[in-house]
């Protein structure tokens, strides 16, 4: 019984290489499911194997879940396949093989477009004792098939509130503050700087002051004693 055993790297990471060895009975399905665990992917996404040659020029497809056959219009009523593609759980690893370095294309997850070259490296002895598909060689560690995501903490509204609250308290105290010591600076300077009553000399109602009043009383003085 032959064993298929193919090299796998991917299309932009030159560190990177497994090797798998796989039963010519196994379905492209299996060999599918050993690549998804020898590079720690998960199985929820789409994939397709696409037969190349030695240029990875795409050829045949083997899908996961095949669509629906597409049909040229141009030769209604007589359509014929435009492009025949076929699942992989119905189609045997050695069907595909027609060099003794068989290249082929894995394409992973529609969106990320996933993409590693795969090449028949040799055809090997059975191993009785073997589990197959079996991970023979693993260098290099393969890409995070998923990115980390920085998730921002979810705030509670009620306290971000009683937060905005605390804010405003303490920018209206702080204001109150400043308009206080205002208030007192301007008394200050009121009581420092004298008034207009205070720098005016007394006079009395006819304008006169009390230095005059007293010049004259004293002329009287003397007026009368003389008489």
């Amino acid at each position: 019984m032959a064993v298929y055993r193919f090299r796998i790297v991917f299309e932009d990471q030159e560190d990177f290489c497994r090797e798998i060895d796989i039963l010519g009975k196994q379905s492209y399905h299996d060999f599918h499911l050993s690549i998804l665990k020898a590079i720690e992917f998960d199985s929820k996404k789409e994939a397709s194997f696409f037969m190349s040659d030695d240029f990875w020029r795409k050829g045949q497809e083997l899908a996961l879940n095949p669509g629906p056959i597409e049909e040229d219009e141009d030769d209604y009523p007589n359509p014929k396949k435009k492009k025949d593609v076929r699942a992989m759980s119905n189609s045997k690893i050695a069907e595909y093989i027609e060099d003794p370095h068989q290249k082929m294309v894995y394409v992973y997850d529609p969106i990320e477009k996933w993409t590693l070259m795969i090449e028949l490296l040799k055809i090997v002895p059975l191993d009785s004792t073997a589990n197959y598909p079996m991970l023979t060689k693993s260098e290099g560690s393969a890409p995070k098939q998923y990115k980390q995501n920085i998730v921002a903490p979810v705030v509670d509204e009620d306290e971000e509130d009683e937060v905005d609250s605390n804010i405003k308290e303490k920018i209206f105290s702080a204001d109150e503050g400043i308009d206080e010591m205002d208030h007192l600076g301007d008394s200050e300077e009121g009581e420092d700087a004298p008034s207009d009553s205070e720098e005016a000399e007394p006079t009395d109602e006819n304008g006169g002051d009390d230095a005059g009043d007293d010049f004259e009383q004293e002329a009287y003085g003397d007026d009368s004693e003389e008489q």
